[in-house]
């Protein structure tokens, strides 16, 4: 594991202690079905910082994914992307933080996913980790497919059974929806000394990402680390999202909430309010704020 922290966030400090922080996923969260932001979850975030509030946005996707999903500047102030490997001060383009598997912790994701028979991808230490190598075995796959079409022109099959790269961000395996859970758990159990956990493909909204990270990397440890910095306790952190990969993020944060498009497990774990196309993350600001001791948009 390697961890870079290249620049702190005290800055921020000198210009407004923040009285709180609110982390929002994006796919099928802040973004809706169309690939487009609702007009009042906007309003919200923007709302949010004139009040000292700092925003924002915990994904999944590669920074480079991230800047090809948007097409304006976003009102937020961070972007926590690739599931907490690495942290943007947002838009300045400035990277605080990363962390990264080292080649040997690699080698041996690699052996085990290829003892599965595992379609998988490495990814580059971020921030480059929209750069990745990928193993394609016989049997079909159309989710993982599509992801190499979608990326072709920064991918390429991966040769042998060393690492592509000194340092990469994650390794994600794309597993069909028959096959997901059973595979899960054993992925797992081998790779216990690292961060594994499953979401559901943004692309067929069926298939299972088993992505693997180091140890100290979710978004709720990010999210912790971020918050530490800008002096903001836990029970001032609200987060709201919609699918397993913010678990571990709902879990720690102060306020919870998930989005109506959410599984339904998740729905009975945490509260819920309207979907990623009616402007939830909306619901979800107005909620909290009705709870919590903040006195600021009313």
């Amino acid at each position: 594991m390697i961890i870079n922290e290249v620049i702190k966030p005290e800055a921020r400090r000198g210009q407004m202690h923040p009285t709180g922080l609110v982390v929002t996923d994006l796919d099928g969260t802040l973004m809706r079905s169309d690939g487009t932001i609702h007009s009042n979850d906007l309003k919200t975030l923007e709302d949010l910082g004139t009040y000292g509030i700092v925003r924002a946005i915990a994904t999944g996707r590669s920074l480079y994914s991230f800047s090809r999903s948007v097409d304006r500047p976003l009102p937020v102030d961070f972007i926590i992307f690739s599931t907490g490997a690495a942290i943007l001060k947002y838009p300045e383009g400035v990277m605080m933080r990363s962390v990264n598997l080292e080649a040997r912790e690699v080698q041996f994701i690699i052996r085990v996913f290829k003892q599965h028979r595992l379609h998988f991808m490495v990814h580059r230490g971020a921030p480059d980790n929209h750069l990745f190598a990928y193993h394609q075995p016989e049997g079909p796959n159309p989710d993982f497919v599509r992801r190499i079409e979608l990326y072709h022109e920064v991918c390429w099959p991966l040769d042998s059974d060393a690492a592509p790269f000194d340092q990469a961000a994650q390794v994600i395996a794309v597993v069909p929806e028959t096959m997901g859970d059973k595979v899960f758990n054993l992925i797992q159990e081998q790779l216990d000394e690292f961060n594994v956990i499953r979401t559901t493909s943004p692309l067929d909204g069926a298939s299972m990402w088993i992505e693997v990270f180091p140890k100290n990397v979710s978004k709720s440890l990010s999210t912790a680390w971020l918050a530490s910095e800008l002096g903001i306790d836990a029970e001032y952190v609200m987060a709201v999202g919609n699918d397993y990969n913010d678990m571990d993020l709902l879990l720690w944060s102060g306020a919870s909430y998930v989005v109506d498009n959410a599984p339904e497990d998740l729905k009975r774990r945490f509260a819920s309010v309207a979907s990623n196309d009616n402007a939830g993350v909306t619901e979800a600001v107005n909620r909290w704020l009705g709870l919590n001791p903040i006195q600021c948009i009313r």
